[in-house]
């Protein structure tokens, strides 16, 4: 009895882990406006603080408690958004729901389930990134070895290697040229507001590839029934009405959750 409650207890704290490294991504990436305000005054050793009022500490690389919880309020309200956009979840979550237009079932699975599932997918696939994050920012900014700043560039190293792996070049130029970049001379020097929005529409690119060659056999099947119908002289029956349980029954035979989920996950491998 004692062995399953103790692998239930690490099975939590590893889940625990890695949503505060999905959270503590998030954090730090939102915090990048904050530093670039810190600039030196005319070399004369002292910060310029971005707000009225607000002194830095000493040192002069984090900003006091209050300010740091500010940050921290404003960063958590929008952590669904940023955490959305920079990983697997967008390809995802469409996949899924063209899955669920093709198959005709209308509400089935509810979208609670594909947004669920999506997020847990998202998870494991991430799972490496955000493990790294932890490591080597995470644990180090809060036992205070380093600063916001040098905990920042190590959670957005390993969030950008993620993103450029999965991104077009196309859609990369396409923001360097609308942002009126030329070259970078290393992948960790592409800023985020051109990786961001490439990696998006790659990710969309990509997941309406997938939900077109879902969609076809299953459009393949409402042709066939619709033509038997007709030829049968029962055109006051509707199609989807016979199409529906033979779309089903094809896809529970195929084993269509795995194989979907399967090649979906391995696409990130």
């Amino acid at each position: 009895m004692n062995m399953p409650l103790t692998g239930l207890q690490q099975d939590r704290g590893t889940a625990g882990r890695v949503v505060l490294a999905a959270l503590v991504v998030a954090l730090l990436l939102m915090l990048v406006p904050a530093h670039a305000f810190a600039q030196d005054a005319g070399g004369d050793g002292q910060a310029l603080s971005p707000l009225p009022g607000i002194e830095l500490t000493d040192g002069m690389d984090d900003y006091e408690l209050p300010v740091q919880l500010l940050l921290l309020l404003t960063v958590l309200s929008l952590a669904p958004a940023i955490i959305i956009l920079m990983t697997s979840f967008t390809r995802l979550v469409v996949i899924f729901s063209i899955l669920r237009t093709a198959l005709g079932t209308q509400q089935s699975p509810p979208t609670q389930v594909i947004i669920g599932l999506s997020l847990f997918l998202t998870l494991f696939i991430m799972y490496p990134v955000f493990s790294t994050v932890h490591e080597d920012a995470l644990i180090p900014y809060m036992e205070g070895d380093v600063t916001q700043e040098v905990a920042l560039d190590r959670a957005v190293s390993p969030m950008k290697g993620f993103m450029l792996q999965q991104t077009r070049d196309k859609d990369l130029m396409l923001f360097m040229d609308l942002a009126d970049i030329e070259v970078f001379d290393d992948a960790e020097d592409v800023p985020l507001h051109v990786l961001v929005p490439a990696f998006v529409i790659s990710e969309l690119r990509i997941a309406f590839q997938i939900g077109f060659m879902l969609f076809l056999p299953f459009v393949i099947v409402d042709l066939i029934v619709a033509s038997v119908l007709m030829s049968m002289g029962m055109m006051m029956l509707p199609p989807v009405m016979v199409s529906l349980p033979i779309k089903l029954l094809l896809f529970v035979l195929t084993d269509g959750w795995y194989l979907i989920v399967q090649s979906v996950v391995e696409g990130y491998m």
